[in-house]
């Protein structure tokens, strides 16, 4: 194997494949990327057996071949070499890095010892602009649980509901629903949370569609010169709509920004009580109160101007509260309440598709 590719190109390709072999693996073969040449180009591909990461680069190639090599050692390496061309030819199973300034040899270990990366042949596909698949990701994928006891949990449904496709994450103490896009197929996806991050770490604005491609099994994201492929998740989703509350008895119009600054300054008094916060509405006064008290240190109460209807008050645990703050659009937002252990429904007036869902905090 011998080949010419640009620093640039080789540096973003290794950083966005290199984070599927930087993980713990019990293989140590795990913790190398696969580099081939394909029709004159080169492709990076890295696994740790539940995930395979590919992205396909232009070279100029002047003999075929193929080795792994240590992630993190060639990122680094190639990370401090300064932009042009860098030529990659392989010796054996010595890889020899070589520019106008530098020459490193790297000892890899043949690609035969690689595992067979998971392929996807026929499968079901659909098309989501990067735009919108973007966006879904950011509001609902920091919603799934990361506690391995609840596997089902730790993943993101992506399923079809009356003419509609939906992206939903919950891991028990809040939940994200967003309407992705129409969808006229049936799909019931349960896609691992942690695969959903990296896929949206590629994701760039100068790129136009998603190709989801699935079957039973695996899901695979096709954008641009990259592919993912995941295993999907064994299990059934809970009934999450029953959560979702079809009526509210106070309900209040705030700006988002005012929202976010009161519950900062109240989470600052609130580390003692786990982050508890107790929110108060008030339509008398056209107010939302926040209010913490930590015995050590001492109490803070902020307000903010609303639109209320209705009154009362419920307990939330703020970092929750900031997350969904963080991930709603507008400039304004609704935070809807009824008793003060049912759940709290934030969305944004001008955004439908989105609902986000907080479980009160036993106060």
């Amino acid at each position: 194997m011998k080949l010419q590719v640009t620093q640039e190109n080789l540096s973003r390709a290794l950083a966005t494949v290199g984070r599927i072999a930087a993980g713990r693996n019990t293989l140590p073969i795990l913790s190398n990327v696969l580099l081939s040449t394909v029709e004159n180009r080169l492709r990076i591909a890295a696994t740790n057996l539940e995930v395979a990461m590919t992205e396909t680069i232009g070279a100029k190639v002047s003999s075929e071949g193929s080795i792994t090599v240590p992630a993190r050692l060639f990122s680094d390496l190639v990370n401090n070499i300064p932009e042009g061309v860098v030529t990659l030819e392989l010796s054996e199973n010595k890889l020899l890095v070589t520019t106008e300034q530098y020459e490193s040899v790297i000892n890899g270990v043949s690609a035969e010892e690689f595992p067979v990366m998971p392929a996807l042949k026929d499968g079901k596909r659909l098309i989501i602009p990067v735009s919108i698949l973007k966006k879904s990701l950011q509001q609902v994928v920091s919603a799934a649980s990361s506690d391995d006891a609840r596997p089902v949990l730790t993943g993101a449904y992506l399923h079809s509901h009356e003419g509609q496709l939906y992206l939903v994450a919950t891991d028990s103490y809040r939940l994200a629903e967003k309407i992705v896009q129409p969808c006229k197929e049936a799909v019931s996806l349960l896609i691992p949370a942690s695969s959903l991050h990296d896929i949206l770490r590629t994701l760039q604005d100068d790129t136009s569609d998603v190709t989801v491609a699935y079957d039973d099994q695996q899901v695979r994201f096709s954008v641009a010169d990259i592919e993912l492929i995941t295993r999907l998740i064994d299990g059934n989703y809970p009934d999450y709509r029953k959560l979702i509350p079809a009526s509210f008895q106070t309900k209040a119009l705030v700006k988002r920004a005012d929202f976010a600054n009161i519950t900062k300054v109240s989470s600052l008094f609130a580390r003692e009580a786990a982050g508890s916060v107790t929110i108060k509405l008030d339509s008398e006064s056209n107010a939302v109160s926040i209010r913490s008290v930590a015995s050590q240190l001492g109490e803070n109460t902020a307000r903010a101007e609303a639109k209320i209807e209705g009154s009362g008050d419920v307990t939330l645990n703020s970092r929750y509260l900031l997350d969904a703050l963080g991930v709603l659009g507008g400039d304004e937002i609704t935070f809807s309440i009824n008793g003060k252990l049912d759940p709290v429904v934030l969305r944004d007036p001008a955004d439908k598709s989105y609902t986000h869902i907080i479980m009160p905090v036993k106060s």
